[in-house]
């Protein structure tokens, strides 16, 4: 008689702050469910300065389960007990395939994985922090770790091609061991909600003027810095301009400071962390990502699910999103000259900004489907699995 129990999976990430991972990880939790899956998410708490994105796992009705010993930081005793703890899950569990996501939890996962046996191992690279984030050191040692990691997954997935031929290029695995698997979402909200000017009416701006948005952590990773920077040059030519800042993070205090030094507070606004961005993102005319490094952007895919183009730095997979001049504008990074005239160019032509996010919407809807995404999952895991039998 064939065995017609659910493939079990134990998906594992750090943390579910804001941004594209805490999304994926809850609707793949979601949605690989009875009768052909049944799936456990594990995940570390959310420090107090970035935004929890619980209430989304709770609105799809996904109840993680809290590993309170997981942190992004790197902490050996912590680290090992989090290894421990993890065993003991998969040993009680007993999944055909663990999952696991982010940098911390794709170290504690697959080393727990390997040590209790577990058949099939997937890891998910959102990005990478292999090139640019810390000193010479450091980066050597966090690639040794990934290429031991590696060598005990079955399969590594990146959200886009530009990330898998970094790790490619960095020697972390063979390319035969390497896939994309692109993020999926739930854009329906984005392409439904309309220009209804309620971002506009609570921070007083006109219905005409040009308005532009970031979206995502207040981190220096996103270089906010070049942000401000950029906006203050556009500004000076462009009065009317406004910049709506939609997220938070440890970075927000000197943001704030620094806009009210530069006496940009009446067209620089701070919106937090935001639940309701569907309607929000809707008013904006473009949105500005300045990143010195990204995976997937999330904001950006969902802006263009909104028909609002994205005015991004040319960084990770923001290349597999955005088309320059055909769905958006892409600068180089760091680029402070590229990136003020490509923003003053937006502000010049609004109409213009309307024809890129109406592309933009067109290419996205699709290609990057909470739908999509599952199946795609679905058929991955039943592969690995049949290649294990």
């Amino acid at each position: 008689m064939v065995d017609q129990r659910p493939i079990k999976i134990v998906r594992v990430i750090a943390r579910l702050n804001v941004g594209g991972p805490a999304i994926h990880v809850t609707l793949l939790t979601e949605r690989l469910a009875a009768p052909e899956f049944d799936s456990v998410l594990v995940a570390g708490r959310v420090p107090p300065t970035e935004g929890d994105m619980a209430y989304y796992a709770e609105q799809h009705g996904v109840a993680p389960l809290y590993l309170e010993t997981m942190s992004r930081e790197i902490s050996p005793r912590n680290d090992w007990r989090t290894v421990r703890e993890l065993i003991a899950i998969l040993r009680r569990e007993k999944p055909d395939v663990v999952h696991s996501h982010t940098a911390k939890a794709g170290l504690v996962a697959r080393v727990a994985a390997w040590r209790a046996g577990v058949p099939v191992v997937v890891h998910t690279f959102h990005g990478h922090v292999l090139r640019g984030y810390f000193g010479p050191l450091k980066e050597r040692v966090f690639r040794w770790l990934e290429r031991f990691c590696a060598r005990r997954s079955s399969v590594l997935l990146a959200v886009s091609e530009q990330v898998r031929q970094d790790l490619i290029d960095l020697g972390i695995a063979p390319a035969g061991k390497i896939r994309v698997m692109e993020l999926g979402l739930e854009l329906d909200r984005f392409a439904r909600a309309s220009r209804s000017g309620v971002l506009r009416a609570e921070f007083g701006i006109a219905p005409d003027a040009p308005l532009f948005g970031f979206c995502g952590r207040l981190t220096a990773i996103k270089s906010p810095d070049l942000l401000l920077t950029a906006f203050a040059r556009v500004h000076a030519q462009r009065p009317d301009a406004h910049l709506v800042i939609l997220g938070d993070g440890e970075l927000r205090g000197e943001m704030e400071r620094r806009v009210a030094d530069e006496r940009l507070a009446e067209v620089v606004h701070f919106a937090g962390f935001r639940q309701d961005l569907p309607p929000l993102v809707a008013d904006l005319d473009a949105m500005v990502l300045t990143s010195r490094n990204e995976g997937t952007p999330v904001a950006v895919i969902e802006a263009a699910a909104g028909a609002v183009p994205s005015l991004c730095t040319a960084v990770g997979g923001v290349p597999d999103i955005v088309t320059h001049g055909e769905t958006g504008w892409l600068v180089p990074a760091e680029d402070i000259e590229a990136l003020t005239g490509a923003w003053l160019a937006a502000a010049a032509d609004l109409p213009a900004c309307a024809a890129l996010g109406r592309r933009a919407q067109e290419r996205v809807l699709t290609r990057f489907s909470a739908d999509r995404l599952a199946g795609d999952m679905a058929a991955l895991y039943r592969e690995m699995l049949a290649s294990r039998r």
